[in-house]
């Protein structure tokens, strides 16, 4: 879509597009910058010579695997990167743990024992607060069971039937196996 605007010398008007290449302008920005990334060399070696060599090719097969310093998927070896025995900071500036072990390591893998423990506990007291509830339950209904009373429950019709003497006594045998399990 063209329409005109307004340049701001002499009132004269120039043509402009505002049509779809505007959602594309990001997009175009962003391969423009990153288009110097995607043709730099992806490997890196030194010859035999002692000179590095830049390709988007692996090296020979007579170059040591020691001597590629870069290949496409692996992190670049850094030149700055010295070995741990040529590190300019004296012994003693170095941090070294005490007897082998880490003391920020082992605090928090303290802090997490202790952590585990504490749900533990809390589970427990759970499950003991659902057993005694449980138990002062089973107590009252075979209480009622040993009265004697006459003990209704419903059907899967929704009518009320009495028990009879098999079915109370089946009753009262799991009222004792729950009691046995939970009060303890």
């Amino acid at each position: 879509m063209w329409r005109l605007r307004e340049t701001p010398c002499a009132g004269t008007q120039l043509p402009s597009y505002t049509g779809p290449m505007k959602a594309l302008r990001p997009a175009l920005v962003a391969l423009v910058f990153c288009a110097p990334l995607l043709a730099s060399a992806q490997w890196q070696w030194v010859d035999k010579d002692g000179k590095k060599v830049f390709s988007d090719r692996p090296p020979p097969s007579d170059i040591a695997p020691d001597r590629i310093l870069k290949q496409p998927g692996v992190r670049a070896k850094s030149e700055d990167t010295a070995p741990a025995a040529a590190d300019p900071a004296p012994a003693t500036a170095r941090v070294q743990p005490q007897g082998g072990t880490d003391k920020a390591l082992e605090e928090k893998r303290k802090q997490a024992a202790s952590a585990e423990a504490e749900k533990r506990k809390a589970e427990e007291a759970k499950i003991a607060a659902i057993q005694a509830d449980n138990c002062s339950r089973a107590k009252t209904a075979k209480a009622g069971f040993d009265a004697g009373y006459r003990i209704a429950q419903t059907n899967a019709k929704g009518e009320r039937e009495i028990m009879d003497d098999n079915q109370r006594a089946a009753e009262v045998k799991r009222l004792e196996a729950v009691i046995a399990r939970d009060c303890r």
